[in-house]
């Protein structure tokens, strides 16, 4: 049984019959094929502002393999972004399963003279040459999330909220715990990958729980996977006989960790997802698992990315800012969702 299959039958498992729509959604966005359910755009119908035609320009991008339910996500959301233009070549190359393949295709996309590259490194750090080597070029760099150390190697850096993702998830927790009077919680952290938009997240969730007078008392490291999430939640568990919050990082590594509590028998704690999956989403409205919340962290973030990729190609600044040209940083908001307003969320579920 392959990766992908064992995240579904698990999906099917941990929510029950009613995702059974929202698995099937999932098992085109972590595929490579472009699922126009899923995709998050904004239209660019209309012949006025900045969705007026410009002039034609290729639009380069690079991203991780789609193996995971968020990265199918951005790629899907970047190709039906750029489908809604007129005046845009989308020219994809693969982006592999590792910083070195990625560097090697991102060469080659280099060579054939892109107007402007859109890339979500593996890992800033490893690919910040090759982004380097693109500017010196000429070809501007939209840089997709995962920041590169320096800032010259890219023209613009569009992310989601890692330290304020950290910060609503800490929030929701120290504010429940308190309502609930607990004076001293035992409170877990599932993290994902030891990369520098981790460690944002935990700072965040570390500060908004300081302001409760609480702290992390156990923190596991896995890999944004299914497996590996199930794999540091046994062992989170095993670690702490009695626990009363978690916070897991990412949605997709939520499977996981949801089959090692239903494994243990768990049940005496409530937890907090990350990003905002359509699987989180329905069963947060369901509340039939110790899933409570999930903070969002959006993939439509690719969809934005090619917007702006195409401004700045084209030579344009945003509508609506006095500025002439694009801003150098784009940082898109963390918000929670609840069984209260979940249902508002569900077109941003991936």
């Amino acid at each position: 049984m392959t990766q992908h299959s064992r995240d579904l039958s698990r999906r099917r498992l941990l929510f029950g019959g009613a995702a059974v729509g929202a698995a099937t959604l999932l098992t085109a966005c972590t595929s490579n094929e472009t699922p126009a359910a899923s995709t998050q755009t904004k239209a660019a119908g209309n012949s006025e502002g900045n969705n007026a035609p410009g002039k034609k320009v290729i639009i380069g991008f690079s991203a991780p393999a789609a193996d995971h339910g968020w990265l199918g996500a951005i790629h899907a959301n970047a190709k039906a972004q750029a489908a809604a233009y007129s005046d845009v070549e989308f020219k994809e190359v693969d982006g592999g399963s590792n910083s070195e393949a990625q560097r090697s295709t991102l060469g080659t996309l280099i060579a054939q003279k892109p107007d402007i590259i859109v890339v979500l490194p593996h890992d800033g750090k490893e690919v910040n040459a090759v982004a380097l080597q693109a500017m010196q070029a000429g070809i501007p760099i939209v840089n997709l999330d995962r920041a590169f150390p320096d800032a010259l190697a890219s023209r613009l850096v569009i992310k989601g909220d890692n330290y304020g993702m950290g910060v609503s998830a800490g929030h929701f927790i120290g504010k429940r715990l308190k309502d609930k009077g607990v004076a001293n919680p035992v409170i877990g952290e599932i993290a994902g990958l030891e990369i520098p938009l981790t460690v944002e997240r935990s700072a965040g969730f570390a500060a908004a729980l300081a302001t409760y007078g609480f702290k992390v008392n156990n923190r596991r490291s896995a890999e944004f996977t299914s497996d590996s999430g199930q794999r540091e939640a046994a062992q989170l568990l095993q670690a702490l006989p009695k626990i009363d919050a978690i916070w897991n990082h990412d949605d997709d590594q939520g499977i996981g960790v949801l089959a090692a509590v239903k494994q243990a028998n768990r049940s005496e704690f409530f937890m907090v997802g990350g990003a905002g999956s359509k699987l989180a989403i329905d069963a947060i409205k369901a509340d039939n698992t110790v899933l409570k919340a999930t903070v969002t962290y959006n993939p439509s973030m690719a969809s934005s990315a090619v917007s702006l990729a195409r401004l700045i190609a084209q030579g344009r600044g945003l509508g609506d800012l006095t500025e002439l040209q694009v801003p150098k940083e784009v940082t898109l908001a963390s918000e929670t969702i609840t069984k209260e307003n979940a249902s508002s969320y569900d077109k941003l579920g991936f």
